[in-house]
C-alpha cells in the first residue's frame, strides 16, 4: 500500500514548488547523474550516489518521474532493462543547478576530496 500523507501540501509560491521538485539532498543529486543527457538503468544510478538506500532512490525516481522531470522508459526484454533520463522539463532544471552549485561552492566549507567527487558531473566550472 503506498503512502498517503494526511495533510496535502500547501504550496503557496512558486519558490516553494521548485524547492519542493528538486530540493533536497537526493533529488538534485539525482538530477545532476542524468544531467549529461544518458539513460543510465537504476544500477547505474545507485552506483553513481554511492551512499543512498534503495528505498530512498527508489521513492526520490517516483517522485521527480511524477512531477515530470524524469522519465522512466522500460524495455520488454529478458531480463528486463529500464532506463532513466532527464525530461525536457528535467533539463530545464539543470542551469538553476549549476547556478546554485557555483553560489554554494563559494561559501561552503570543509569540501574534501569525496564531496568533489560526487558533484564532478555538475561542471558549475564550465558555465
Amino acid at each position: 500500500m503506498a503512502y498517503k500523507a494526511k495533510l496535502e501540501k500547501e504550496i503557496r509560491c512558486p519558490l516553494e514548488y521548485g524547492l519542493d521538485v528538486f530540493g533536497g539532498k537526493w533529488k538534485s543529486r539525482i538530477i545532476c547523474v542524468l544531467a549529461d543527457g544518458s539513460t543510465p538503468r537504476y544500477s547505474e544510478i545507485r552506483a553513481e550516489m554511492t551512499d543512498i538506500t534503495d528505498p530512498v532512490l527508489s521513492a526520490a525516481l517516483k517522485q521527480l518521474i511524477s512531477d515530470g522531470i524524469v522519465g522512466r522508459q522500460q524495455y520488454d526484454e529478458i531480463p528486463p532493462r529500464v532506463e532513466y533520463a532527464l525530461t525536457e522539463k528535467g533539463a530545464s532544471v539543470v542551469p538553476i543547478l549549476q547556478v546554485i552549485c557555483k553560489w554554494s561552492s563559494g561559501f561552503h566549507k570543509g569540501a574534501s576530496d569525496k564531496a568533489a567527487r560526487k558533484c564532478q558531473n555538475c561542471d558549475y566550472a564550465a558555465s
